[in-house]
């Protein structure tokens, strides 16, 4: 088990104390409301707008926090990431912050405006086949020849409280207003964010429960948490979700989810699409399929104990391609 330098796993101290070290270097997100979603939903929603941070999503801040730990010494070589697009950019616009170099490796069909973003903050890309070469394997090899430092992900107790931080911004917000939620829905792909996010709450809202949010056909968290040990998805399901799209809950996330969330909603694509549409017409948002997520299980697959009660529900990114999104909304 990989954890903390004295091998722990994070706590929400450390969740509390990534948020006072973000603080200017990200966007304090808005918390939206709307009663005809709430009557479609039939409950009270509450929505933490991450599509609005920097860069499109909530992957800046687990970026940020994790390239502020690496050693000067070690800044030089810069970092090595992989991804197909969010915590590309997140990864991209902090080490261009922070002025390291950095090397992204990409599928060759990620999307264009994710790719566009990584170029757009200096970034080096290496593009890879998704189904026949490993993403992994590329990103070990040119860490070592560039004497780069490896930034995960999901799996880093430095990512998972970075991501935290949205969690630590929602509960203050909820707790200003006078409304502190009774649930959160959360997507859930390698479970960084909602992990963190349950340490955020832990500490600041402990009585609030945290669900998981998955298409239906790649919900290996949903299936995981009823299980109580990991279940991976079957090789090669597919969804529109392509940013929470991973093969299983990581270690550092699994050994967190277990104890802190309550269990899983899964939906289809064709409730992503609907999420995506309401997102649009009600609180005049674009949100990307994946970042729809826990909006589509708000709507069609809310758990029966949070009917009637306040809900969370965390956007957590927006950049869709231009095409898709005109294809979907216009449905």
């Amino acid at each position: 088990m990989t954890g903390l330098p004295d091998g722990t796993l994070p706590s929400p101290d450390d969740v509390l104390e990534a948020a006072r070290r973000l603080q200017g270097h990200v966007v304090r997100t808005p918390v939206l409301r709307n009663e005809a979603i709430d009557a479609l939903a039939g409950a009270e929603l509450f929505f933490k707008c991450e599509n609005l941070q920097l860069t499109g999503s909530f992957k800046i801040r687990g970026a940020t926090n994790r390239l502020m730990q690496i050693d000067p010494a070690r800044q030089k070589g810069g970092v090595v990431a992989f991804s197909s697009g969010n915590h590309a950019q997140g990864v991209a616009r902090a080490a261009r912050l922070l002025e390291m170099p950095a090397l992204i490796v990409m599928p060759s069909d990620a999307p264009g405006i994710k790719v566009e973003g990584v170029r757009r903050d200096g970034a080096e890309i290496r593009f890879y086949d998704r189904h026949n070469e490993s993403r992994e394997a590329i990103a070990a090899a040119e860490a070592d020849l560039r004497e780069a430092v490896l930034v995960p992900s999901f799996d880093d107790p430095y990512i998972i409280t970075g991501q935290g931080t949205a969690g630590v911004e929602f509960a203050e917000q909820m707790q200003a207003a006078g409304t502190p939620l009774d649930h959160l829905i959360c997507c859930v792909g390698g479970g960084g964010l909602i992990t963190g996010i349950a340490l955020a709450f832990e500490a600041l809202s402990p009585s609030t429960r945290i669900w998981t949010a998955e298409p239906a056909e790649h919900d290996d968290w949903r299936r995981s948490l009823a299980a109580g040990e990991i279940v991976a998805n079957a090789p090669g399901t597919r969804s529109i979700c392509d940013a929470i799209l991973t093969p299983a809950p990581g270690e550092i996330t699994w050994a967190l989810g277990k104890r802190l969330l309550a269990g899983g909603c899964a939906v289809d694509d064709t409730a992503i699409e609907d999420a995506m549409r309401q997102a649009f017409r009600h609180l005049k948002l674009v949100v990307e399929p994946g970042g729809a997520a826990a909006l589509a299980c708000a709507l069609h697959d809310l758990p029966e104990a949070a009917k009637g009660k306040r809900v969370g529900v965390v956007i957590s990114g927006g950049n869709v391609d231009p095409g898709q999104y005109a294809r979907i909304v216009s449905a």
